[in-house]
């Protein structure tokens, strides 16, 4: 399993990375393994406005269909195009290539409740323990 250094996490799999007042979000290589293969992602429209730990895509793989949650609150600026004709680039490439929207932040303070790599690998460790997902 793959984790960025330069990324924060969230419990329900979804990293983000900071550039500036924008932010780069998208699941993890954990969540990516767990859906198996990417067939379908549906993604907001660039403008909509998130709060923190709202469902602003989903995902579908050949196993199931999933929400995808922002981490922060924010306004979507751009969207990953690339995902209509290449889904399965989320799971070949989830922290590159397989990004899903670039947002602005609406406030940057809600990151402190978020997880660091080192966290966020600790986390995974203690769910795959427990028999979870």
């Amino acid at each position: 399993m793959k984790i960025d250094k330069d990324c924060r996490y969230v419990e329900t799999h979804e990293w983000i990375r900071v550039e500036g007042r924008e932010a780069v979000t998208g699941i993890t290589d954990y969540a990516q393994e767990q859906l198996s293969d990417v067939v379908y992602v549906e993604l907001p429209e660039v403008g909509e406005s998130f709060a923190k730990g709202e469902a602003y895509a989903t995902v579908e793989s050949v196993k199931t269909a999933s929400e995808v949650y922002l981490p922060v609150s924010g306004k979507i600026t751009e969207i990953n195009n690339e995902l209509d004709t290449k889904p399965q680039l989320v799971n070949e490439d989830p922290f590159g290539a397989g990004w899903f929207v670039r947002f602005t932040m609406a406030d940057p303070s809600e990151l402190d409740d978020l997880m660091d790599a080192d966290a966020y690998e600790k986390f995974v460790a203690e769910e795959k323990a427990k028999g979870g997902h």
